[in-house]
């Protein structure tokens, strides 16, 4: 996943899918550098690793995307497709590359899922209520926006001597 040009001006529709785009390209740049075993690391009190943080990535599309937006029933979508906790467990079995693999694979579904609908089209969440598409991509560049932020700052804790 390389980092598509900025673009700044346009069609909202294609500010919204560039700014996505490129926060989820930021997101895999931060961890995809990282040794293996140091991206499994645990620096903080939650089960949020750098590894972890793209294995979430990859829910968070299927969630909004295949689950919400198409409809697909959980069990339906091509892996993991349930909020919470578990969305950052990574088996011991799934290597980094495996894990960004598998974001970048959700990442061009959801572009094809979400390609035939409107920017107002809505469809019910059972927290947030009604929501339309725009919502979901912005909610989803806030979401990699903070996610990008953690793993700025737990490679900063890996790389730093004092800590690693």
């Amino acid at each position: 996943m390389t980092t598509p040009a900025r673009i700044t001006a346009g069609p909202e529709r294609t500010l919204l899918e560039n700014t996505l785009d490129r926060g989820r390209a930021a997101l895999v740049e931060k961890v995809r550098e990282l040794p293996e075993e140091q991206s499994r690391r645990r620096l903080v009190a939650s089960a949020t690793t750098p590894i972890g943080l793209i294995k979430h990535a990859a829910a968070a599309e299927r969630i909004w995307f295949q689950h919400y937006l198409a409809g697909l029933p959980e069990a339906e979508c091509d892996g993991y497709a349930t909020p919470g906790a578990g969305s950052f467990a990574v088996s011991d079995d799934e290597t980094l590359s495996d894990v960004i693999a598998e974001f970048e694979r959700a990442s061009r579904r959801s572009a094809t899922i979400v390609a035939p609908y409107d920017l107002a089209h809505t469809v019910h969440h059972p927290r947030a209520g009604i929501v339309s598409v725009r919502w979901i991509y912005l909610f989803l560049i806030a979401e990699y926006g903070r996610h990008t932020g953690h793993a700025d700052i737990l490679v900063e804790q890996i790389n730093d001597p004092i800590t690693a």
